[in-house]
């Protein structure tokens, strides 16, 4: 027999805290300062991939090491930050409402999913994937004028792209050439990437954990378990972040190739459609150019992923409300 819904939330209650137990303004507040250390640390990461995915055929940077090469050498340091400040501007409140829409929808996918009695694993991989999803929707609105003015800043001078002086300069030309709407250039790439990403990241990190868990003694139907240590629980989150990074980066760099080109590339009335720049790709590298910068995504997910829900968990542990 399946585990039952109130079994899995005393067994499984052990290593998780849930979100009518979270002092909210604690959680917002520390929230912010913790999240802008992690993108400060990986953002480099996120510069390296952008270029990649971009580079003409005859930029001899086909390598994550080239590239930051390449960077220091003509920017310094400070070229691998670029449009960090854009992009720190409008994660804090992007990040607030993903959380938050993560954190409610996912109480209601587990009522949703309980009656079908599935597994452990099986019920956290789709609630986890439902409120992924949903949350990765809901932030979208914040998520892709950011990502459209830091990706060309990320990109300026580099392989034929033009300069700018800062993001609002940057978004001041795109307005007067395109209007609003063209902040949201690539919407849709970014909805069909970004959504299954973040479906498959947190279903992937939901299940994994279970499955550990389980290996480890925990979330049965046997007799109460003594509580595993912090130490075991970061271990096993951690676990699951590098599992989740490595699945969600398989499955989407292909679409997150074809959107990020699709944002930075072209000026004026020489902007490519998305089917030109699929033709591009394959005519310039085959099928395997839908995987440029797979390396860097795969670790900056994974490096992303793991700090990022190291982080969460540690910030959740930090704002939990006592009974």
């Amino acid at each position: 027999m399946n585990t039952p819904p109130t079994s899995r939330i005393a067994s499984f209650g052990q290593t998780e805290i849930n979100w009518d137990k979270l002092d909210k303004k604690r959680f917002y507040v520390n929230g912010a300062g913790l999240f802008t250390g992690v993108t400060v640390a990986l953002y480099p990461v996120s510069v390296v991939k952008t270029r990649l995915q971009v580079a003409s055929k005859d930029i001899g940077e086909k390598s994550a090491l080239s590239v930051v090469k390449g960077i220091l050498k003509n920017d310094g340091f400070p070229g691998l930050y670029r449009g960090f400040g854009t992009v720190i501007t409008g994660a804090v409140p992007a990040r607030i409402i993903f959380l938050t829409a993560l954190e409610t929808t996912k109480i209601s996918a587990f009522k949703l999913v309980a009656p079908l009695e599935l597994n452990e694993p099986t019920q956290a991989a789709i609630a986890n994937g439902i409120a992924g999803m949903t949350a990765s929707l809901f932030s979208q609105a914040v998520f892709v004028p950011i990502d459209v003015v830091s990706q060309k800043l990320m990109v300026q001078g580099y392989s034929g792209h033009a300069k700018y002086t800062g993001g609002i300069d940057v978004a001041t030309k795109i307005i007067k050439s395109y209007g609003v709407r063209g902040l949201y250039r690539g919407f849709g790439l970014s909805v069909m990437t970004y959504s299954p990403s973040s479906a498959a990241w947190w279903a992937s990190y939901g299940s994994s954990q279970r499955v550990i868990w389980s290996c480890l003694g925990y979330g049965t139907d046997s007799e109460a378990t003594a509580a595993p240590s912090q130490s075991k629980i970061v271990l096993v989150q951690a676990t699951g972040g590098i599992i989740a990074g490595a699945t969600a980066s398989s499955i989407t760099t292909p679409l997150d190739t074809i959107k990020t080109r699709l944002q930075v590339m072209g000026h004026q009335e020489n902007r490519p459609s998305a089917k030109q720049v699929v033709k591009d790709l394959i005519a310039q590298d085959g099928w395997k150019g839908f995987y440029r910068g797979l390396g860097p995504r795969f670790f900056s997910m994974s490096a992303w992923g793991t700090s990022m829900i190291l982080t969460y968990e540690y910030l959740k542990r930090l704002c939990a409300v006592e009974d």
